[in-house]
């Protein structure tokens, strides 16, 4: 598969994608910065470990070279309205030395497989309104714009 618009150099070897481990949380808290939300090491572990416990939730990681270069975290939720379970991504990054490489492509099809394998209808994700490139990057990957979220915060969360 080309890496199409975002490809630069050509597409990455196939990456090693495996469910992460407490042994992933240096790679996780430095991905989760990328993505703009600050995360140490011992937070990173605290996540993975919630993850592990539920058997709704997913985090896979992808290994290029030896190296964590990517990951995509997944939420498995019944949606009363379709009578059926749709899949939530609930993050996707790529590390900057690998993007534009066709990781994120890799991830988004595991993303699709496990939503498959764990019965959902549908795969969805939010993406913040500034990232008008991984809009880009969605809609060639075949994901519509969806619906207008709304948000509330309740208290710091």
């Amino acid at each position: 598969m080309s890496g199409g618009p975002f490809a630069q150099g050509g597409d990455l070897p196939e990456a090693d994608l495996r469910s992460a481990g407490l042994l992933d949380a240096d790679d996780v808290a430095a991905l989760l910065c990328e993505l703009g939300y600050p995360c140490d090491v011992e937070d990173a572990a605290r996540r993975i470990r919630a993850i592990l416990d539920n058997d709704r939730q997913a985090l896979v990681v992808a290994r290029v070279d030896g190296a964590v270069a990517g990951l995509v975290a997944l939420d498995f939720m019944y949606y009363l309205p379709l009578d059926t379970t749709t899949c939530r991504i609930t993050a996707l990054v790529v590390s900057a030395s690998a993007r534009g490489q066709g990781l994120g492509r890799q991830l988004l099809r595991e993303a699709e497989r496990r939503a498959r394998r764990g019965g959902a209808a549908r795969l969805e994700l939010s993406s913040g309104s500034q990232r008008t490139d991984a809009h880009a990057f969605y809609r060639a990957c075949g994901y519509s714009d969806g619906t207008v979220r709304f948000i509330k915060r309740l208290g710091d969360a």
